[in-house]
């Protein structure tokens, strides 16, 4: 089973590789490889979480009733790690937007300043209010 995972891991960067280098040269293909390269991810992403839940428990030979512990344990691992990338995510897109306003506005009129640090830095936060979602899940672990 460990094998079977190696081997989707790699198909995950050879085969949108291979989408995006033998596709047509237009601007279709970037988004064919982003489109293959997300479906793989997320397909070895549930084998890999049935694999972990399920198949590693009993191949350790430990005792039925100890697993759920661990089931709740991983899932919670696994949510925290879902919220930082979704805030990470988040931010990266709500700090292109207000970075990007804020400078366009700061070329007019320099006075703004502090304003425009005060949207960019809101937008920040974003990303700090994951990161104690994520303590807070881990806390509970």
């Amino acid at each position: 089973m460990k094998f079977l995972l190696l081997g989707l891991l790699a198909l995950v960067i050879v085969v949108p590789a291979a989408v995006f280098h033998l596709g047509e040269k237009k601007k279709k293909r970037f988004k064919t490889a982003l489109g293959v390269n997300l479906a793989l991810f997320f397909t070895v992403l549930a084998f890999a979480t049935v694999y972990v839940f399920t198949g590693s428990a009993q191949a350790a030979g430990q005792v039925a009733a100890a697993a759920p512990a661990g089931n709740a344990a991983g899932m919670a691992y696994i949510a925290a790690a879902a919220v930082m990338s979704v805030a990470t995510v988040a931010t990266g897109i709500a700090v292109s937007t207000s970075a990007s306003a804020a400078l366009g506005a700061l070329s007019e009129n320099d006075k703004i300043f502090g304003k425009a640090i005060i949207f960019v830095a809101m937008a920040e936060g974003i990303a700090l209010y994951g990161l104690l979602v994520a303590f807070m899940i881990l806390g509970k672990v």
